[in-house]
C-alpha cells in the first residue's frame, strides 16, 4: 500500500507551532547546558569552597534528569543520536500498532452499547432538533440545503446510464416475474368480493351516455344489409329500432344484478382468472404479449422521455427558492417540528426510535467505524506522521525536559544534603 500524507492544518498554524517547538527545544537544551557549566565550575572549585558541593550535586542531578527526559522524549519520534536502541523511534516504527490500538480503544470505549445508550438518554434529541427547526429560517435552510444536494446529484447523473439503470430495475423486478398468476389471483379476489360490479355499472353508464350522444353511430349497421329496393324510411326505422333496443338492453343489464349478461360476464371473468393461474397456454400468451409491449421501441422512448421530463421538472422546482415545492416543504417541516415540540409522548417515542437506530448502527458497524481509524493511520507516511505529531504535541513534551531538569536538580540537592548530614552524624 502506498503511503499517503497526513492531511495538514493551515500552513500558518503549523508554522507557528513549529516556531514554538523550536523555542521550547532551545530553552530545554539551554537549561541542560547551563547545568553542565555549573557542574563543571562547582566540581573544579568544591575543594576550595566546600559549599559548592551542594551546587555540584544539584547541577549533576539536573543534568541527569535533563538527559533522561531528553532521551525519553526523543525516543518517541526518532532514534536518539541516530543509534538504533531498542524501543526507540516508537511512533514511526510502531505506527500501525498504534493505529490498531487506537481503533480498538475507540471501538470498546467510545462505541460500546452502554456508552451510546447513556449518551443518547442524556439528550432530548428530537426536542432539540424540533426547537432548532422552529427558529426562523432554519426550516428553510434545511430545505434549501437538501434541495441543493438533490439538484447537484441530478446534475452528476448521466441520463443514458440512469435510463439503463431504471430499465434494468424495471425489467428485473417488474417485467421478468410472471404477471399471469398474480393477475389471476387478484381477479379471483375481486370477483369473490363483488368489487367488479361497480366497474361494470360504470361501463354501462358510459356506454348509454355514448349512445345518447351519438345516435347515428349505428346507422347502416343493420339497414345497410337490407335489400336495396326497401324504402329509405324503413332503413331509418330499423336503425332507430336497433338504437332503442340496444339502449333498453344496456338499461336492463344496468338495473338487473342477476341479468343473464352479467352472469355470463361473471362466468367468463372467473374462467379467465382460473386460466391465468393454471393454464400454461394462457399464461404463455400473456407473457408473450407483455414482452412484445415492453420491447417496443416506442415504449422505451416513452420511458426515456418520462425520465428526462421528471428530472427536469424536479430540478426546476427545487432550484427556485420561492417555488411552491420548497415553500411547502419548509412549512411542512416547521409544522412537524412544532407538533413534536408540543407533544411529549411523541418526543419520547421519537427519541426511543432514534436511540434504537443508533444502537443498532453502532452494534452492527462499530468494527467498521473503528477500522477507518486503523486503516487511515496505516496509510499515513511514517516520516510525515512523526513530524505532524511532534508539531502538534512536541512543545508540551519539551516541558517534560524542563521539569526533568528542575526535579533532577532538587533530587540531586536533596540526596547530597541527606548524605552529608548522615555522614556528619557518624
Amino acid at each position: 500500500m502506498t503511503a499517503t500524507p497526513v492531511s495538514t492544518a493551515p500552513a500558518d498554524r503549523d508554522a507557528e507551532r513549529r516556531r514554538a517547538l523550536r523555542r521550547m527545544k532551545l530553552l530545554a537544551t539551554s537549561l541542560l547546558a547551563v547545568a553542565a557549566v555549573i557542574f563543571a565550575v562547582s566540581f573544579a572549585l568544591q575543594d576550595r569552597y566546600p559549599w559548592l558541593g551542594f551546587v555540584r550535586a544539584a547541577a549533576e542531578g539536573a543534568m541527569v534528569g535533563a538527559l533522561a527526559d531528553w532521551f525519553a522524549v526523543t525516543a518517541l519520534f526518532r532514534y536518539p543520536l541516530g543509534l538504533r536502541i531498542p524501543h526507540t523511534a516508537i511512533i514511526p516504527t510502531r505506527k500501525d500498532e498504534i493505529g490498531e490500538t487506537l481503533g480498538e480503544f475507540v471501538e470498546t470505549e467510545f462505541l460500546s452499547d452502554d456508552v451510546v445508550a447513556t449518551r443518547l438518554a442524556a439528550y432530548d434529541v428530537s426536542g432539540a432538533v424540533s426547537r432548532w427547526l422552529m427558529e426562523p429560517g432554519n426550516a428553510q435552510r434545511v430545505v434549501a440545503e437538501a434541495s441543493g444536494a438533490v439538484v447537484g446529484l441530478a446534475g452528476l447523473l448521466d441520463d443514458d446510464r440512469m435510463r439503463e439503470a431504471v430499465e434494468a430495475v424495471v425489467r428485473t423486478h417488474v417485467i421478468a416475474p410472471e404477471w399471469a398468476p398474480p393477475i389471476g389471483r387478484l381477479g379471483e379476489r375481486i370477483l369473490a368480493s363483488g368489487g367488479h360490479h361497480d366497474a361494470v355499472d360504470l361501463l354501462l353508464d358510459r356506454l348509454d351516455d355514448w349512445l345518447v350522444i351519438h345516435p347515428d353511430a349505428l346507422s347502416n349497421l343493420v339497414s345497410g344489409r337490407l335489400p336495396s329496393w326497401m324504402p329509405s324510411f324503413v332503413d331509418r326505422l330499423v336503425d332507430e329500432r336497433v338504437h332503442q333496443e340496444l339502449r333498453r338492453f344496456v338499461a336492463d343489464v344496468r338495473n338487473d344484478p342477476t341479468h343473464r349478461a352479467r352472469r355470463a360476464l361473471d362466468g367468463y371473468l372467473a374462467e379467465l382468472s382460473d386460466r391465468l393461474q393454471h393454464d400454461p397456454e394462457t399464461i404463455a400468451g400473456l407473457e408473450a404479449a407483455k414482452a412484445r409491449a415492453f420491447d417496443d421501441p416506442r415504449i422505451r422512448e416513452l420511458a426515456a422521455s418520462a425520465w428526462s421530463a421528471a428530472r427536469t421538472a424536479a430540478v426546476d422546482a427545487l432550484s427556485d427558492p420561492d417555488g411552491v415545492v420548497r415553500q411547502r416543504a419548509s412549512a411542512a417541516l416547521a409544522d412537524a417540528a412544532a407538533r413534536v415540540t408540543a407533544d411529549p409522548q411523541l418526543r419520547a417515542s421519537l427519541d426511543e426510535r432514534i436511540s434504537g437506530a443508533a444502537r443498532y448502527l453502532v452494534s452492527t458497524y462499530r468494527h467498521d467505524i473503528a477500522s477507518v481509524i486503523t486503516e487511515t493511520v496505516r496509510a499515513w507516511d511514517p516520516a510525515e506522521t512523526t513530524d505532524k505529531i511532534e508539531t502538534q504535541v512536541g512543545r508540551d513534551l519539551q516541558f517534560i525536559r524542563i521539569n526533568g531538569t528542575v526535579v533532577g536538580a532538587l533530587a540531586g540537592l536533596a540526596i547530597y544534603t541527606v548524605a552529608t548530614l548522615v555522614a556528619g552524624a557518624f
